[in-house]
């Protein structure tokens, strides 16, 4: 079969909003030189979930935001947040047992609302996994160069990262993509054994927080469950909120008002969940396994986020909490530090498995974009041992490494969340799409509620990204210009979709 063969798009549209079919999405899986082996389970699509989800977010966010927006109520803000996960879960859950298929909200662009819709969230879905995993490696780098610290090993400067205006490569955050990259080219299996056995480490260390700190909790903690409120004006200029500046709205810490502004802070730990869709193609029963693997994954973590940010407000006073290690220096504080380096423990070893699951995401995207044409069709060749997209994986994740080398977190973190929550509102918006123009697809899992679940996720996401500031914005905007000129200069002259149209 010739790699450059046209495929079919539905009829009635051409150009830039052309679709491809779910059944061409299929049977491009086939293809012996583009097709991923399938040795994923139910089981192995949760412990992605779990173990992109749990990282430093239940470790450090929930004391932080308990002690700056909504005090002992931030376990509500946790439940908040959960719910628009979850609205943003049903929608991923419908596209992925119907179109299971590499790309995740890519593919599901593509079959809904066309060719120019799917490269930009395809490109925006790489930028946000790109510097969510290099922000991760920094995360986890940062970690283990305070153990050594401890142990009497210092590394150089030079060699520690750019850190409070001094320059530097963070050797560390570089040689943990670079391995994590080594072992998804390997193989998903080796991939999920991996994840399996940390996760494993890092849920149990979460495990024991709730079980340990509960002897700890003293009643008194939880008064005032909501604090008063107060105003939370955000910076001038473009440090304010969006929604701010458009409206002159001002948010909120505190009181009632303080839960919502709380859980646009705390969904964010949320992000990751619906890396478990790009995997879809890599497993043995998809339309079964696929929405198990997101729902599940999504209700473990949030249950665990509840039950850790209640511990930490029962142990010690909202107030006091601290902002960097909340959870470890409640127990130092409590007197016992052993509890404390096995949390510090848990969170530098469950950091490994976010960066890896955000790699793998990443890779799958590009290799689905690489596939259709969008982008050169040399990177969704797959490894003839290993049936991996070794070079899509290899190229991306030594320009990772590179990125986190030389990256700062506090530069770059709020892209990550600008670009999930827009990957949410095209899902949803994807979902609607389709159930009009597709009615007849199979559909293993249905949302419930059409159209109402998908218009409750995309006025959730929304409003979250207007409450990110007008800096935020005006960088995505950037990248997405970057985006409409790669599209116009590369993507749409090689499309294969658009192949046809011409011929």
């Amino acid at each position: 079969m010739s790699t450059e063969q046209p495929v079919r798009s539905s009829r009635g549209r051409s150009g830039m909003f052309r679709t491809k079919t779910v059944e061409q999405s299929l049977r491009d899986t086939e293809e012996p030189e583009h097709a991923l082996r399938k040795d994923l389970s139910a089981f192995d699509l949760t412990v992605f979930g779990v173990g992109v989800v749990i990282g430093t977010g239940i470790f450090v966010l929930t004391g932080k935001v308990a002690k700056e927006n909504a005090g002992p109520s931030v376990a509500l803000a946790f439940v908040l947040a959960g719910v628009v996960c979850g609205l943003a879960a049903l929608c991923y859950a419908e596209f992925a047992s119907t179109v299971p298929v590499a790309g995740s909200a890519y593919t599901f662009s593509y079959a809904s609302l066309g060719e120019l819709p799917a490269w930009i969230i395809g490109w925006d879905l790489i930028l946000e996994l790109a510097l969510g995993c290099a922000v991760v490696a920094v995360g986890w780098s940062g970690y283990i160069r305070s153990l050594l610290d401890n142990a009497g090993v210092h590394l150089p400067l030079a060699l520690s990262g750019t850190h409070e205006g001094r320059f530097g490569f963070d050797i560390l955050a570089c040689a943990l993509v670079l391995l994590l990259t080594g072992i998804l080219v390997a193989g998903m299996k080796l991939s999920s054994r991996v994840t399996a056995v940390v996760v494993s480490i890092k849920v149990t260390v979460v495990l024991i927080v709730i079980v340990v700190g509960a002897f700890f909790i003293n009643g008194d903690n939880y008064h005032p469950f909501v604090p008063p409120s107060q105003s939370a004006a955000g910076g001038g200029g473009y440090q304010a909120p969006l929604v701010q500046l458009m409206f002159g709205f001002t948010p909120s810490n505190f009181g009632v008002m303080g839960i919502f502004s709380a859980a646009a802070v705390v969904f964010f730990a949320f992000i990751g969940f619906d890396i478990v869709a790009t995997a879809a193609e890599e497993t043995r029963n998809p339309q079964r396994d696929v929405p198990r693997g997101i729902l599940g994954s999504l209700a473990i973590c949030t249950v665990l986020y509840v039950a850790v940010s209640i511990v930490v407000t029962g142990m010690e006073k909202y107030s006091k909490l601290s902002t960097d290690a909340p959870l470890a220096d409640a127990f130092k504080d409590a007197g016992h530090p052993f509890w404390a380096g096995l949390i510090s423990f848990g969170a530098a070893v469950g950091l490994t498995t976010v960066c890896m699951i955000l790699l793998l995401g990443q890779s799958r995207v590009f290799f689905a974009m690489s596939r259709d044409g969008l982008l050169p069709r040399i990177f969704s060749r797959v490894h003839p041992k290993y049936g991996t997209p070794y070079r899509s994986t290899i190229l991306l994740g030594v320009i990772v490494a590179v990125l986190a080398g030389f990256t700062s977190i506090d530069v770059l973190a709020e892209l990550v969340n600008i670009g999930t929550l827009f990957a949410f509102v095209v899902v949803a918006l994807g979902v609607i799409i389709l159930r009009r123009t597709r009615p007849d697809l199979p559909r293993a899992f249905r949302t419930p509620f059409v159209p109402v679940i998908p218009v409750l996720s995309v006025a959730a996401s929304v409003w979250l990204m207007l409450n990110l500031t007008a800096e935020t914005w005006l960088r995505f905007a950037i990248w997405m210009v970057v985006g409409f000129v790669m599209y116009f200069a590369y993507g749409q002259r090689h499309s294969r979709v658009g192949l046809e149209h011409r011929r």
